[in-house]
């Protein structure tokens, strides 16, 4: 029987490697031709580096790297984040892991992916690392039908099916929008996101329904009025704002 005394790390076979891939997702705006006021073109996209090495050099990439001993997979990821794109204090979450035999042509690795939903803004001043000769963004409709290394075809498809679904049952729309805003762009972004979803009542449902009650809430002046913005339509909408609340769903409520 194994103890103390006779364990030997020698006796196992470990992986070569457990390397961190981070998807960033962000969400484009862009004003539409017309002269007349309307919500911009509005676009999902994810941040990939085009590998400056070996293997799949010149290839397009999720960023990532290997963790080392003396850090966790999450804080390699923070790490990596940061030298590869210059990106930093970005809220980032777990949400899979990739060991399928042969995945890296360097040996035995398992692979831990993050996703990271960052303001479009925020990516404006990204750059390459040493590692990568170019980062950039790409809508992810492009991304699915380009050559990419590794299997980050699939971590990017998983990473998808997740924010979607996220989208739909979390308050997560608030990462990709303004403080305060209509509630036409927050019905752009949920569609932006998720394609299929309509809602023709939706103004009603969100603002009204109890189980969605609390989720946002009206935005008032210093004087307690209704604010509103005229931005993108040519009569003022009402603002609002998420609160902090956020619900907690259940198959059987």
């Amino acid at each position: 029987m194994e103890n103390e005394h006779t364990y030997s790390a020698s006796s196992y076979r470990t992986p070569d490697g457990a390397p961190t891939d981070i998807v960033i997702f962000t969400i484009t705006a862009q004003d539409r031709e017309s002269g007349k006021k309307s919500l911009p073109l509005r676009e999902l996209q994810l941040l990939l580096i085009e590998r400056k090495i070996w293997p799949f050099q010149g290839v397009w990439a999720l960023p990532g790297g290997f963790t080392q001993e003396t850090e966790t997979v999450a804080e390699c990821a923070q790490r990596e984040l940061k030298e590869e794109t210059g990106i930093s204090d970005v809220r980032i979450e777990y949400f899979n892991v990739y060991s399928a035999p042969g995945r890296d042509p360097r040996g035995w690795m398992i692979s831990h992916a993050f996703l990271a939903l960052v303001k479009e803004d925020l990516l404006r001043e990204r750059k390459a690392s040493i590692d990568a000769a170019d980062v950039r963004l790409f809508p992810v409709s492009e991304a699915m039908n380009m050559k990419l290394a590794f299997d980050h075809h699939d971590i990017i498809r998983d990473a998808l099916d997740k924010i979607r679904e996220k989208m739909l049952t979390t308050t997560i729309a608030k990462e990709f929008l303004p403080e305060e805003f209509t509630i036409g762009e927050l019905y752009q972004v949920i569609q932006t996101v998720v394609p299929a979803f309509e809602e023709k009542n939706f103004i009603r449902k969100v603002t009204s329904t109890q189980i969605r009650k609390g989720i946002i809430e009206e935005v008032r002046d210093e004087a307690g009025k209704l604010k509103s913005s005229n931005k993108y339509s040519q009569r003022a909408a009402q603002l609002y704002r998420f609160t902090d609340y956020e619900p907690q769903l259940s198959i059987y409520s």
